[in-house]
């Protein structure tokens, strides 16, 4: 693959100012060192068994949902030849899964074996407590990652991101949002975790048919993080993940700064499929123009002609207002 731009390293001075860069920054940045105070990155450090043994000590009994991977894959979590998603997916126990981690990490040909988001405060006691960031106001979801070597396609997500590395090395490759058409996305209603991932295999990439790859890369940020280590993904950018160690752990946080009421807009793309792409082509322009004259280009005067009491949701919208929408959207998607 061709050289790939480093992304930003940027140094703070504390929690405030760590504050102002997530609020004023919409590209990636890496800021080294973040979290090297916790003890489960000074776990992660001393050795894979000490992280474990850290992890186990705070977590509740309670079994928590895991992958495996297809073996001889490489780690990669992907499809199969039916694209049909070529890993399986159980529930177990965290001690039992670590064991499979461990096995997994000794062996070359292992699948991946995987926990992805488990919520720190569901299953864990105190480990959020003894590891977190501070980061203001925000209303957080605060989860914890774990595998063997793995590969994750790229993807993007609807919320922010901070990603902090407490055990092994995780290397991530990041593409600006613009660039989602030329990392050529699978399906929509058939995903391995809820959002399209890129249909090219970044260990081996076939030019000829995703050529417009290349565009890509030349958009692309690459960093490779060690433990203590924080990048922060801004919405809706696009990154690849690859576990490099034998055992990987990370803690991510996720939140949004719009309105609680805000729903995904994937949400309205697939209402948009629903409704409106296969209709004729006038038609089409039509609510092309609509939604321009309501969602994206939206006058300021807008609803200037319409008594304020009776605005609705041509207002902005607020609990009430979006729950209303919600209600109206559920009873017309029921009839």
């Amino acid at each position: 693959m061709a050289d790939i731009a480093p992304v930003r390293e940027i140094q703070i001075s504390g929690s405030e100012e760590l504050d102002a860069l997530l609020r004023m920054q919409r590209e990636p940045f890496v800021l080294r060192g973040l979290v090297s105070d916790w003890p489960l990155v000074a776990a992660g450090r001393s050795s894979d068994d000490e992280a474990r043994s850290y992890l186990l000590a705070h977590h509740r009994e309670r079994p928590v949902t895991y992958s495996v991977g297809k073996a001889g894959s490489g780690g990669r979590l992907f499809y199969d030849e039916n694209m049909e998603v070529d890993f399986a997916t159980g529930r177990g126990w965290l001690d039992d899964i670590f064991d499979q981690m461990a096995q997994a990490g000794s062996d070359q040909d292992a699948g991946a074996v995987y926990l992805a988001s488990i919520d720190l405060h569901d299953y864990f006691d105190g480990l959020h407590e003894a590891n977190h960031v501070d980061l203001g106001e925000r209303k957080l979801m605060s989860s914890l990652w774990v595998s063997s070597r793995s590969r994750v396609a790229a993807h993007s997500d609807f919320p922010d991101n901070l990603a902090c590395v407490v055990a092994g090395k995780r290397r991530f490759i990041l593409f600006p949002p613009d660039q989602f058409g030329n990392l050529y996305p699978g399906p929509l209603d058939n995903t391995p975790a809820g959002r399209p991932i890129s249909m090219v295999d970044f260990h081996n990439v076939d030019f000829e048919r995703f050529p417009r790859f290349a565009e890509a890369l030349e958009q692309a940020q690459m960093v490779e993080l060690e433990p203590g280590d924080a990048l922060y993904v801004p919405s809706m950018w696009w990154h690849h993940v690859e576990s490099l160690s034998s055992f990987n752990a990370m803690i991510n946080y996720w939140w949004r700064d719009s309105g609680r009421w805000h729903d995904q807009p994937q949400n309205a793309l697939f209402m948009a499929l629903l409704t409106i792409r296969d209709l004729p082509p006038e038609e089409r322009e039509h609510w092309r123009a609509q939604f321009d004259h309501y969602i994206f280009d939206p006058d300021p005067e807008l609803a200037a002609h319409v008594p304020a009491s009776a605005r609705g949701i041509l207002d902005p919208l607020t609990d009430d207002t979006a729950m209303r929408l919600r209600s109206f959207l559920l009873r017309q998607l029921g009839r």
